[in-house]
């Protein structure tokens, strides 16, 4: 019989807290969005639970770039349960320069009168924006209350509990929220703008600027079908609503999981066949992630998003095919090759489980832990049984954590209890090659090849001659091989219009491809995609393609400078790095 075990002290290289002596139960937030200073101004009451069996303790939070000390001297102990809470009220603002927060102009936004706000709090930016526990090992609930302008629309990442005029300002609406659901503080998100919604399934609403919410509604009409599937996968989805946010171009992230309101990218619209995958992704994140999540961000956070890949997949095998799912399982050791090769096959950071002292959480950011995680986890379903047999392990894995965070070696522990009966298989499996040898699996999945094989062939032709049809797979592919001759790419221009696709994904691989071929005509489109979006799967690749052909590089850098304080702070601080800029 497995038991979770109470959970040791932690240790997290990404925080500044003090972990071992107390624990965040809750947090009470008021919240004044201040527009014109760009800073948030505020109150916020957390109540803690005191771990120390001391009547004065000195515990600690972080908040931007601080350790916040506090002296707990008088303790609120609970009858009959040996432990002690306290409420610390803290009165704060942010800092302009808040990492967490993105302030747009009205210009910047599609509707053009009215300013924006949005944060993206993972990993650790969340510190940024309240005093906190900035550890995923502390989960807690939350209540919010938050002053606007009347004309604008605030949410959060969780469920909407009323709204009525500010008592001290006419000018203003007050917004409130509740989230009932113990969560780490890096999926708290507040986004404040000219939103517009339109339901999409009995628990669901699409949130957007009024410019985009109809062709969003329409993209995200089946919402409410892998909501369901998912439930049929892992079990009950527990955060009552899942409403999706489609945030404005600068946003860095395909998709970012933030409990009871997804924000995705603008760049999912106008098509993009990625847009099921990355809600399909988001919504599994509803159970690992948010109700299993990784206890520190330190070799762990593969727990997080290989276990999401794989339900994400599952899904579309349930939904699709079990070929689709094959499809993207090599799509995704694709990206993984890319990350390797970025960072080197032998940086500890293309470990699956990777030592992050004194390296930046943002830094350390790749596919490794989604497609390493993937590849153990198809590893170990082929060897164990299957993909219904596996899904039995992950949906048992989740009922046994939700509500608490885990460890590589207590998923370990129990995947060998689980699978008591095939002790001697996983005797087998190198474990250490998996989760501390840099590189590549030591695995490569033998997918089926079916869906893949005729574009892969298709790519192949391109090489040679000049084809009447083209698909995205093939551009994928092509990114991999060796630039293809100038000739070849205008004549591609030529037969199939190219640079008029506005599907982003499409787009993306085709200018990388231009640029690969020294295509000079494509540095300004490619130049202009880097900076017309924020995200950073499209934005950081497009500048080093330009700035790594070596005529384009100054411009590459000028046109970067140029477009930087529209980039979200992640990205733009990525990008600094990439284009080796000093300062």
């Amino acid at each position: 019989m497995f038991s979770v075990s109470t959970m040791t002290p932690v240790s997290d290289p990404s925080s500044f807290s003090s972990l071992s002596k107390c624990a965040t139960k809750h947090l009470n937030l008021i919240y004044h969005v201040d527009f014109d200073r760009h800073v948030l101004k505020g109150k916020v009451a957390l109540t803690v639970e005191v771990l120390e069996d001391k009547f004065s303790s000195l515990v600690q939070f972080s908040f931007g770039s601080s350790k916040l000390s506090f002296c707990l001297l008088d303790l609120i102990t609970t009858p009959h349960i040996h432990t002690y809470h306290v409420i610390v009220e803290i009165e704060y603002e942010t800092s302009p320069s808040a990492t967490a927060l993105q302030w747009l102009t009205p210009t910047q936004t599609a509707g053009k009168k009215h300013p924006y706000l949005f944060s993206q709090c993972q990993a650790t930016h969340c510190r940024t924006m309240i005093p906190c526990q900035d550890s995923p090992s502390v989960k807690h609930t939350y209540y919010a209350q938050v002053s606007v302008p009347r004309e604008l629309v605030a949410l959060m990442s969780a469920l909407h509990d009323g709204q009525e005029p500010d008592p001290s300002d006419s000018s203003r609406v007050i917004y409130r929220f509740r989230q009932p659901v113990p969560m780490p503080s890096y999926l708290i998100a507040i986004v404040v703008g000219a939103l517009e919604s339109r339901e999409i399934g009995p628990r669901s609403r699409v949130w957007s600027e009024k410019e985009y919410v109809d062709e969003a509604a329409f993209e995200f009409s089946e919402t409410e079908s892998m909501l369901k599937t998912a439930e049929s996968l892992a079990g009950p989805y527990v955060w009552g609503q899942y409403d999706v946010l489609v945030l404005p171009p600068s946003f860095p992230y395909g998709g970012m999981e933030n409990p009871c309101l997804t924000f995705v990218t603008p760049t999912v619209l106008a098509g993009d066949r990625s847009l099921a995958g990355v809600i399909a992704h988001e919504i599994s994140h509803s159970w690992t992630g948010n109700l299993v999540t990784n206890r520190t961000w330190e070799g762990i956070f593969w727990l997080n998003e290989g276990h999401t890949v794989y339900i994400e997949r599952m899904i579309a095998r349930c939904m699709a095919s079990e070929q689709l799912r094959q499809f993207k399982g090599i799509g995704g050791w694709k990206e993984l090759q890319e990350s390797v090769k970025q960072f080197g096959a032998n940086n500890v950071l293309t470990n699956l489980v990777p030592n992050l002292h004194e390296v930046d959480t943002d830094e350390a950011f790749s596919s490794v832990p989604y497609e390493k995680g993937f590849a153990l986890l198809y590893h170990l379903e082929e060897l164990l049984g299957g993909p219904e047999v596996f899904m039995g392990f992950v949906k048992s894995y989740i009922q046994l954590f939700a509500y608490g965070t885990v460890t590589t070696e207590e998923w370990k522990n129990y995947l060998f209890t689980y699978f008591k009966d095939k002790m001697d298989i996983l005797n087998k499996v190198d474990w250490n090659a998996w989760m501390h040898t840099p590189g590549m699996a030591p695995v490569k999945p033998q997918y089926d090849t079916t869906m893949a094989d005729a574009c892969t062939a298709l790519c192949q032709r391109w090489v040679k001659v000049f084809l009447k049809c083209f698909c995205l797979f093939p551009l994928h592919t092509a990114l991999y091989q060796e630039p293809l001759p100038l000739s070849h790419v205008k004549k591609m221009q030529e037969v199939y219009q190219l640079n008029s696709v506005k599907n982003a994904e499409v787009r993306f691989r085709w200018l990388r491809i231009c640029v690969k071929a020294h295509w000079e005509e494509a540095v300004p489109l490619a130049l202009k995609m880097a900076t017309e979006q924020g995200r950073m799967k499209f934005t950081r690749p497009l500048f080093k393609e330009v700035y790594n052909f070596s005529k384009y590089s100054d411009e590459a850098v000028k046109t970067f400078k140029e477009n930087r304080g529209a980039l979200h702070p992640v990205t733009a601080m990525m990008v600094v790095k990439d284009l080796k800029i000093n300062g």
